[in-house]
């Protein structure tokens, strides 16, 4: 109800509401609300609706199935096909380009790059639900399938023994067979990565991505850009370097790069360095005059076309020994069957290859969603990156997402649909059939100087750390971590192991009450991650709640001696000591504790101990600075058998150290779930589940305030302090 009108006639107060209501917890709100029965659907009713048809049904499934179908016919060809034009040539340039640059990143011939620009395009245009990303390579996923590949052919394998006219033998390395065998590699890797993206759309499974949250996948591309940086800096410099991959491989590949730095190549050098110079200022004027140039100048094929030039005109390869492109294919290759015994082999660091290349993907196509007001299916959008990376693969392509600064200039330069893309597929066909060869003298340096000044934005990304740590320090710690992780263990570990450092802070802290320690779990509990919260929850609650018992537990032991011995006495308001006597109770706290003598019989004697002050024992007894404990359960959508058994066990822990414990904003079958599981007893009841975690907290407060009327002892002790009444029979009675 809106709070009341002011004194001498002033207007009400409406920037505020007041509502009152009863403390609900779950029995007494299901005592004054009915519940409303829901009949669930048999199998054979859910299948009758699943399985029925329709015409309509069936339009509908169809332009589910194919977007096309639906924008293609709304399609304004006076309005938009000169802009997709114009869009469509511009990001086709671009693409080339970049796909040439990549293909370094993956460890294959160049010419592959082209073919990865090319073939992903094609499905996308039917099967896809954005309008705006440019469908092709990425670094970040160029990355992470060039180290599957160099991990799985190095050049090791590929060493041979050739004899020269002096009759002495000298090791070479195969590159046909080296080169032959890193594409199938890479293309196994792109069809696996298509199978897996292919089955999570078909089973509805858009919702994993949920788990890459946005400081996370921050953190990984920012190190995974360190990671390109240096894979690319060896050819800028043209320095002879080991392929390394796995834990260490950045630091390794940096020892050797500076332990060959007098082998630089400066002819190489001198074009990175202008290449990267150059791209680096024409970028920043497009963006700073973006609303001024209609089409922005696209430096990277102006650069390429005059380092080519250059490059042949000088003979620099010849005269300088400069790394060059050498030869590019012209025209396409047969499809070819993936390597299906690789599978086995490649599996994991294809999941992370799928996840990162969809999250990507469908995280800048949100962006452009948003930005002109329209949807984009994500489950969908799965199907349609999976089709086009099996499609691709069989083509010799590596796996395909998409790249930020291509999706940029496709929307930039006019872009309103997915026929821009299909023109810059056109623009990369040519490239393929017709111009390949004229690019044979391009300084590799050049191309790597691409690819490193496209990684700016991604650099830009560690300004948002300091933001982070203001606004959440958990969200920062998750992206420093992943940072650190994936630039030391490599890319695939580093992932996981931000991921699971993510999972482990689903405990996050509120605003709490003093004496309250509330805690919300944001993900579903159950087996996989019920170890790591329970020691986060440890970790966040200051201490280990089965230790504190214990360390009680010998504490009493030995003031219950002192008490037989006359050296203290137990009264109702505490332990008074007899100053007059030693205490022999102040020995090291160091001797494992004595499961024997638990069992040691004893009259029945009522202690009280303030457990948060100083014991007239020395015992290192852990602090407990709150008495309630409220566990947020507003995210926890289910909870398997393990996370039920493994949760009461806490709840009896702390319940024990007289810590209360709660439960708030559970969903209504979480209830269902614990019954089923024998969750409740004759301690454990309904009554400490509340409708929300203010009904919790108004609940301890009035406990609190109950309790203090009730015992005027109370009064002199705050909301923190802890007490503990024990009745002695016997101690092994206690233990148990």
């Amino acid at each position: 109800m809106a709070a009341g009108g002011g004194a001498d006639g002033a207007l009400p107060e409406l920037g505020r509401y007041i509502v009152a209501r009863p403390i609900y917890n779950e029995v007494n709100f299901q005592e004054e609300n009915e519940r409303r029965l829901v009949v669930p659907k048999t199998l054979r009713e859910r299948v009758q609706k699943t399985c029925s048809c329709s015409k309509k049904k069936a339009i509908q499934v169809t332009k589910t199935l194919l977007p096309i179908l639906e924008w293609l016919p709304k399609y304004r060809v006076k309005e938009w096909l000169l802009s997709d034009v114009i869009s469509g040539i511009s990001t086709g340039l671009v693409a080339t380009l970049q796909g040439l640059a990549y293909a370094l990143l993956v460890g294959v011939p160049i010419g592959y790059g082209l073919y990865s620009a090319f073939f992903p395009i094609l499905p996308y245009f039917f099967l896809g639900t954005s309008r705006h990303i440019s469908v092709g390579p990425f670094p970040v996923v160029s990355l992470m399938v060039g180290s599957v590949v160099l991990s799985m052919a190095p050049d090791e394998n590929f060493r041979v023994l050739s004899s020269n006219l002096t009759g002495l033998n000298k090791t070479l390395i195969d590159t046909d067979a080296r080169d032959a065998q890193r594409v199938l590699i890479s293309s196994t890797v792109s069809f696996l990565v298509g199978i897996i993206q292919l089955l999570f759309g078909v089973f509805q499974i858009g919702f994993i991505v949920r788990y890459l949250a946005d400081p996370l996948v921050g953190g990984f591309t920012t190190a995974a850009a360190f990671q390109v940086l240096v894979s690319q800096l060896k050819i800028v410099l043209n320095v002879p370097t080991a392929n390394y991959n796995g834990v260490l491989s950045i630091i390794y590949t940096l020892i050797e790069i500076f332990q060959n730095i007098a082998k630089t190549n400066i002819a190489d050098l001198i074009a990175g360095l202008l290449t990267i110079f150059i791209c680096m200022v024409v970028k920043e004027i497009n963006d700073r005059f973006k609303h001024k140039i209609p089409v922005p100048i696209p430096i990277e094929v102006i650069v390429t076309i005059v380092a080519t030039g250059i490059s042949y005109g000088a003979d620099l390869e010849k005269k300088y020994n400069a790394g060059i492109v050498k030869h590019i294919p012209s025209g396409f290759l047969p499809p070819i069957n993936p390597a299906v015994g690789m599978f086995g082999d490649i599996i994991a660091s294809s999941f992370s290859i799928a996840i990162v290349a969809y999250a990507i993907a469908v995280s800048v196509g949100k962006v452009y969603a948003t930005k002109y007001d329209y949807a984009i299916d994500g489950n969908q959008e799965f199907i349609a990156f999976g089709i086009s990376n099996i499609f691709s693969g069989a083509f010799s392509c590596f796996a395909a997402t998409t790249a930020l600064s291509r999706t940029a200039v496709q929307e930039s330069t006019g872009g309103k649909t997915q026929v821009a893309g299909i023109i810059s597929a056109a623009i990369v066909l040519i490239a393929i059939v017709a111009l390949g060869k004229l690019l044979e003298p391009l300084q590799k340096s050049v191309l790597a100087a691409v690819v490193i000044a496209n990684l700016k934005g991604m650099f830009m990304q560690i300004g948002d750390v300091p933001r982070l740590w203001r606004q959440s320090k958990a969200d920062a710690m998750i992206w420093v971590f992943t940072c650190i992780a994936s630039i030391i263990l490599g890319l695939d570990l580093g992932l996981l192991a931000g991921l699971v450092f993510a999972l482990l802070t689903v405990v996050l802290r509120v605003v709490e009450p003093e004496g309250v320690k509330i805690l919300r779990f944001s993900s579903p509990i159950f087996y996989a991650n019920i170890d790591g919260l329970r020691s986060s929850l440890k970790s966040t609650v200051g201490f280990d709640a089965m230790r504190v018992y214990n360390k009680r537990l010998k504490a009493l032991r030995k003031i219950q001696k002192l008490i037989k011995k006359g050296k203290l006495k137990a009264t109702k308001n505490g332990i008074i000591s007899d100053f007059g006597t030693a205490n022999e109770a102040f020995e090291p706290d160091e001797d494992p504790e004595d499961p024997e003598e638990l069992d040691i019989p004893t009259k029945e004697v009522e202690i009280q101990v303030d457990w948060n002050s100083e014991l007239p024992v020395k015992v290192n007894v852990p602090k407990v600075p709150f008495h309630s404990l409220i566990f947020d359960f507003g995210a926890v959508s289910f909870l398997d058998v393990v996370a039920v058994r493994v949760m009461k066990t806490i709840l009896k822990e702390f319940e024990r150290i007289d810590v209360k414990v709660y439960i708030a904003s559970h969903l209504d079958h979480i209830i269902k779930t614990l019954e089923h599981c024998a969750f409740f007893d004759d301690k454990i009841k309904t009554e400490i589940f509340f409708l929300t975690v203010h009904d919790a907290v108004l609940h301890i407060q009035n406990q609190i305030m109950h309790r203090d009327i009730q015992d005027p002892i109370f009064e002199k002790v705050g909301t923190q302090t802890q007490f503990c009444f024990y009745s002695f029979t016997e101690h092994s009675e206690l233990h148990r």
